[in-house]
């Protein structure tokens, strides 16, 4: 097959996960910064401006279009770049390259924000001044990815054995709107650390401190987030005793059910997300999956953020009709 029949083929959304609309979007949004950052290395290795004529010289291999298509199979399907090599007649190590370039650009751009053409958010302070600004209602939750075990005898091995799992992890934390298209997603961490304890080192309980009028839901593992900010974070209520009234523990189920009503839209984004297999079980090197996570991310959100924003449902009960007396 030619590079042109390859591109025409692979560049079906069941190999990209992207359609080919948003595949050409993303071609003029980073064409020129890719330009521009080849263009930046080789006067770095020069130690100077070019001094032939634009277009002289060696030709590259695979031009922008195919890295970005093999880029984007390599993040939904996480395929073995030998195999891709053999789809263009290249080395290995030519396609480890392209991917390596055009990951990191993707995993730049951010996470676009609904109804906001253009603007994209990349920090926790990014986030939760846009909720404040936009009265938006976050929704917390954390997820776990498979990953390699590290090699014995290394320092720091049992950082990544998940409590939870018994597996070795890695732990991100996703955030969306009430609606659940995502905001941000990233805050990486080895699986054995705890949910509360990300709260702490990463600064998410100072931006709740920073911004007093925005509110979320979580999950049972943020509920010591939830108990230092009480009027801003709903978590889960506990359980009653054992010994407790029937009343009681039929109200707490029914808050339960209202609270998990209201959070549930996070796990259907962190299910949106572990449609792309290296968000499943991540097979490459540990310390290139924060950048992986934020590239597939960051695509994910392209698509969720053109979903129309809609009325906030209510989960309150609602009498349907007047009890005689």
């Amino acid at each position: 097959m030619t590079p042109a029949l390859n591109r025409a083929a692979l560049s079906h959304p069941a190999f990209t996960g992207v359609t080919r609309q948003h595949f050409a979007e993303l071609v003029v949004e980073l064409a020129p910064r890719w330009e521009a950052s080849r263009e930046s290395d080789r006067t770095e290795r020069r130690g100077g401006e070019r001094r032939r004529a634009a277009g002289a010289g060696r030709k590259p291999k695979l031009v922008f279009t195919d890295r970005l298509l093999l880029t984007l199979i390599c993040l939904r399907h996480q395929l073995p770049h030998a195999a891709l090599a053999e789809l263009y007649s290249v080395d290995r190590s030519t396609v480890s390259t392209a991917v390596r370039e055009i990951r990191a650009l993707l995993a730049e751009r951010g996470f676009a924000v609904p109804d906001r053409p253009g603007l994209r958010l990349r920090t926790l302070e990014d986030l939760f001044a846009y909720a404040e600004a936009e009265d938006i209602d976050l929704r917390i939750d954390g997820t776990e990815v498979q990953v390699r075990r590290p090699q014995a005898h290394r320092p720091g091995r049992k950082a990544f054995i998940s409590g939870k799992k018994k597996q070795n992890t890695i732990k991100t934390t996703s955030f969306s709107d009430h609606q659940g298209r995502i905001l941000l997603s990233g805050i990486v961490r080895p699986g054995r650390m705890h949910d509360q304890t990300c709260v702490r080192s990463e600064g998410i309980a100072g931006q709740f401190r920073q911004h007093p009028g925005v509110k979320a839901e979580a999950d049972d593992g943020y509920r010591g987030l939830a108990n230092a900010f009480p009027d801003q974070v709903s978590a889960p209520p506990k359980k009653p005793a054992d010994d407790a009234c029937d009343g009681e523990k039929r109200a707490w189920r029914e808050a339960k059910r209202r609270q998990s009503s209201a959070r549930i839209r996070i796990e259907h984004t962190n299910a949106e997300l572990k449609k792309w297999r290296p968000l499943q079980r991540f097979t490459g090197r540990r310390d290139t999956y924060a950048e992986t996570h934020a590239a597939n991310t960051g695509i994910v959100s392209d698509r969720s953020a053109k979903r129309p924003s809609r009325r906030r449902a209510s989960t309150a009960l609602v009498p349907v009709r007047t009890m005689a007396r």
